[in-house]
Parts: C-alpha cells; structure tokens; sequence
C-alpha cells in the first residue's frame, strides 16, 4: 500500500470503529424516570370513589407547588431587601465621619452579607429541589403560545351621509369651546395633557371643526392665529393617521405621537412642517376662493336691489350714456336733457330714452303717453358714486 492509501484505510477503520461505538451505547432514560403517574391512572380500589381522588390528588400537587413557589417568592424579596439595605449601609459609611460610626456601620453590614449569603444559600437550595422534582402533568409541559379569537357580530347601524354629517355637526356644537382651547395650544406638552384629560376630543370631528376654524380666522385676516390653529390640525391628523396604521383608537396613540415628536430626528420634523407649510397655502386659497364667491354673491344682491322697471341696473345704464346725457342727469336739468335728446338721430334717442325708463332713471309722468319721445318731466336723481 502507497503512503496516502495506507492513511485512506485508517480513517476508514477509525469511523467504522466510532460507528458501531454509537450503536452500542445504550439510550439514557434517566430523564423520564422521575415523572409522577397521572392523575387518571387507572389503579384505585373498586370501593373508592375514583372522581373524587384525582380531584384529591391534582388539588395537593397544586397546593404543594403553590406554597414551593411562595417560598421561593419570600426568599428573593428577603435578597433584595439584604442587599438594598448594604447599599445604603455602604453609602452613609462613605459619609461617615465619626471612627465610632464608621464600626457600628461596618457591623451591620458585616452583619447583612451573612444574612445575604444565608438567603442565597437558601435560593440555591429550592432551585435544586426544583431541578430534581418529578415532573407531572402541570409541569411536563407548557404553551408555546396562546392566541383566543373570538368572532364578534356587529350589529352596528350603518349611518347614512345625512346622519354622519347630522352627528358630526352636534358633536360641534356640543365640544366648541373645548375644541377651541386645544387650538390655542402651542406647547407639546400642554396639548398632550390636555388631549388625555379630554379623549372624546380624539376623533376626526375634532379635525374638520379646527379646518373649518382656520379657514374662518383666515377670512378674518388673523393670519397668525390661523397658524397657530393649523398646527394644532396637523397634530391632530398626525395622531388620526398613526391610529388607522396601528388599528387602535386615536386615544391610544396620543402618548405615543407626543413622545416621538419630542425625540425624533430632523428628517421627521421636517416631514411636519411641510406638511403644516402645505396645509397652510391650502387654506389660504380656500379662504380666499369663499372670499370671492362671497363678495359676488353680496355684489349680486345689490345689483338685483338696483334694478330698474325693465330689469336693468341704473349704475350700468348710467355709465353707458353718452357724456353729455349723463352732465343732464347729473345736474338734473330737463331743459338740456330735451335739447340733447333733439339734436340726436330719433332712432339713437329712443334707445336711450327707453334704457333710461327700464333702468329707472327716468321716470315717465302721467302725462308721458309716448315713451319714446323727449320726456317733459324731471329725471330721477343718478348714482351718486357709479363706483358703489
């Protein structure tokens, strides 16, 4: 045999060896021979009422290793209470001055480490009995996990838009001013206090009033207060947000946002008050769109007031005169009115004349059977400032 063969043919031999080593040692039960019969074992005496003693026998194991493990209990708070009581032996003997003192404290202590090392003595003990104690049926084994789900019917009435939008606004109406004092709020802390005293006030309610609130303030002109609201908003969307994610109640979340936000990086920051930025310029445009469409609507109103007879407004009619029939109006002179009247095209004279009687600027008298000639009576009074 070559070198590197003869060394094959040893290793092969040697886990041959090792192999059939294995297959001859014998399997170690020694774990399982200190385990307790089971409750239900079958080995009771026909007189005897069978029920009854494992009911007997399962309530004595509990109760023993219910006194095993209130043993136990005592002896680790008696620890804890020796070593908390060296540390602060150790501590006044550090601030010791008196040598007298300074003896007495170390007796005590000395006195304290034995009366810790008895315990721990003592601790080393029951966990050995517990070690060594057969198992049983409540001890044999235990859950991995546990999970109860319980599938509940809900007989919750599904709101129509009308009955939503009817609650939301009494819930308004209701918590107004305490809205309104969560809007004035500029304090982490004083906001978060002030949202757990009031949790009813955590709800998507609370967010559209504080909307409607800022566009109001903006319309106002309150710039500033307007801000201060918004920011509370965006807090108050920031806690609705984390509650649709982690599917809990907005009330659940409050300590958590207010915690992050006071801890977090400035990528997160930053993050808020663009968001708060955005929000901002959109209220402002909102607020200046129901500013417009308010002012057109009241524009309107008095235009309607200021219709004349034939459904035209007086102010445009006015301005659409030619220069010289408004110097008539405006002086109220009828003697010119006649003479203007007259020097023009009969056709382009009765369509003043007739814009004037629809607008209401002029009047016709009783004794006016022809509208369309030159009025004798006197013109009503004009716009005093065609600009209003």
């Amino acid at each position: 045999l070559t070198s590197s063969s003869q060394h094959y043919f040893i290793q092969s031999n040697l886990s041959i060896s090792h192999s059939l080593c294995l297959l001859d040692m014998p399997i170690d039960y020694s774990k399982w021979k200190d385990i307790e019969i089971s409750d239900d074992e079958d080995d009771t005496h026909p007189n005897i009422d069978t029920p009854s003693l494992y009911r007997w026998r399962h309530q004595a194991r509990v109760e023993r290793m219910g006194e095993f493990e209130k043993k136990k209990s005592e002896t680790k708070e008696c620890m804890d209470k020796s070593q908390r009581e060296i540390s602060e032996l150790k501590a006044k003997l550090a601030q010791a001055d008196r040598e007298s003192d300074k003896k007495k404290i170390e007796a005590d202590i000395e006195k304290l480490e034995k009366q810790f090392s008895d315990w721990k003595s003592k601790e080393e003990e029951l966990e050995k009995q517990e070690r060594l104690a057969p198992w049983n049926i409540d001890t044999i084994c235990r859950d991995g996990f546990s999970k109860t789900t319980v599938n509940k019917i809900d007989n919750k009435k599904e709101m129509s838009e009308e009955e939503r939008l009817d609650q939301s606004q009494q819930f308004m109406d209701k918590y107004k001013q305490d809205i309104e004092k969560f809007g004035f709020f500029s304090n982490w802390d004083d906001s978060k206090e002030y949202l757990l005293a009031n949790p009813h006030l955590a709800c998507e309610d609370t967010a559209n009033y504080l909307t409607y609130w800022c566009v109001n303030l903006q319309m106002e002109e309150k710039n500033e207060l307007m801000k201060r609201v918004a920011h509370q908003t965006i807090v108050m969307q920031y806690i609705l947000e984390l509650s649709k994610t982690m599917e809990v109640p907005p009330i659940a979340c409050v300590h958590s946002f207010f915690t992050k936000i006071k801890t977090c990086d400035a990528k997160y920051m930053e993050g808020f008050h663009s968001e708060l930025t955005a929000f901002i310029g959109r209220i402002e445009t909102r607020a200046k769109e129901k500013t417009d469409k308010l002012m057109k609507e009241i524009e309107e109103e008095e235009r309607e007031k200021r219709l004349g007879p034939g459904g035209l407004d007086p102010q445009e009619v006015f301005e659409e005169l030619p220069q010289e029939l408004q110097n008539c109006f405006e002086t109220q002179d009828i003697g010119m009115l006649q003479e203007v009247l007259t020097q023009m095209p009969p056709d382009e004279a009765q369509i003043w004349l007739k814009k004037c009687i629809d607008s209401g600027l002029w009047v016709p008298g009783p004794n006016d059977d022809d509208e369309t000639q030159p009025p004798g009576d006197t013109p009503a009074q004009p716009p005093a400032d065609p600009n209003q």
